[in-house]
């Protein structure tokens, strides 16, 4: 009995909105459903005996496996291509209520807003920094959010992913899966010999030394996750001059392309690297790509 309450104790202290932040690239243009195995360079294989490794840039080398796993975990890809931000929040809001009720299996979705800051549950009107109606003439739009974390910019050339799935199913608490999604930024980075690393006491995110590069927030609604994870590929960092980035003063913003030495590849490969990360951390053993994916119009039913 008193282990039964610990457990549901624990679980409700963990159903939290968790702090943080986040932001991707190009313009995609995909038309079909994809279904494929972790087994060559959409994914990571899970099996024991498998001698694939990711041929991108970087070091090669395998992400951590998944140990126990007897039953094959699918995750949807909606690759998206740009969206506007409020259309996303939409997207996720009717998402969420679709897996809530089992009506769809755990999704992540992949795509770029246009310039825009956000502001999470933490927010604090001194970290924007400059007057909200000048943030037209920069081209960039705001809007207010129920994720956690303060203030944060999303824009182009950011690597993003929300993903929609149960913590639930995967026995996951909060604490754990935000700290999978550093992870999975971590090992991206680490492909091209960028050493980087979970936030310390009162930071966010993940950072290269004193540098930020990834940004994570989310929201945590009866087991369901939305929002997610930013990784700054190449962005414009003058947008986050503007800001007090996820409220951390006197610290830089910086980008993948800063960082390494290495020529980088496309951005879409990039984009399913970062995929294939987050697939191997959470375990799923199957990814079914849905590219040029639709908008959910009320009703919850793709057009």
């Amino acid at each position: 009995m008193f282990s039964f309450l610990y457990q549901s104790a624990k679980q409700a202290l963990e159903n939290i909105r968790y702090n943080g932040d986040f932001s991707f690239s190009p313009e995609y243009k995909y038309k079909q459903f994809t279904r494929v195995s972790l087994e060559g360079p959409k994914g990571l294989c899970l099996s024991e005996s498998c001698n694939w490794r990711p041929s991108f840039p970087g070091p090669s080398r395998l992400l951590p496996r998944c140990k126990g796993m007897r039953v094959p975990r699918s995750l949807e890809v909606w690759k998206m291509g740009t969206v506007n931000y409020l259309d996303a929040l939409k997207l996720q809001d009717k998402l969420i209520s679709r897996r809530k009720t089992h009506k769809i299996s755990d999704t992540v979705l992949s795509l770029q807003h246009p310039p825009t800051y956000t502001l999470g549950k933490r927010r604090t009107d001194h970290n924007l920094l400059v007057p909200e109606s000048d943030l037209k003439t920069i081209g960039a739009e705001l809007h207010y959010t129920q994720r956690g974390g303060d203030i944060t910019f999303h824009g182009p050339h950011q690597a993003i992913l929300y993903p929609i799935i149960s913590l639930r199913d995967i026995g996951l608490g909060a604490r754990n899966y935000v700290e999978k999604l550093e992870l999975t930024m971590i090992e991206l980075a680490s492909l091209y010999g960028v050493k980087a690393r979970a936030g310390g006491v009162g930071e966010t995110g993940v950072w290269v030394g004193e540098r930020k590069i990834g940004a994570i927030g989310v929201r945590i609604s009866s087991g369901i996750t939305s929002h997610g994870l930013a990784f700054n590929i190449d962005p414009d960092l003058n947008y986050f001059k503007h800001i007090v980035p996820c409220g951390i003063a006197d610290k830089e913003v910086t980008s993948l392309r800063r960082e390494t030495d290495l020529v980088l590849p496309t951005e879409e490969v990039i984009h399913e690297q970062l995929i294939s990360c987050f697939a191997r951390l959470f375990c799923f053993s199957d990814l079914i790509w849905k590219e040029d994916a639709p908008i959910l119009p009320d009703n919850g039913e793709a057009e």
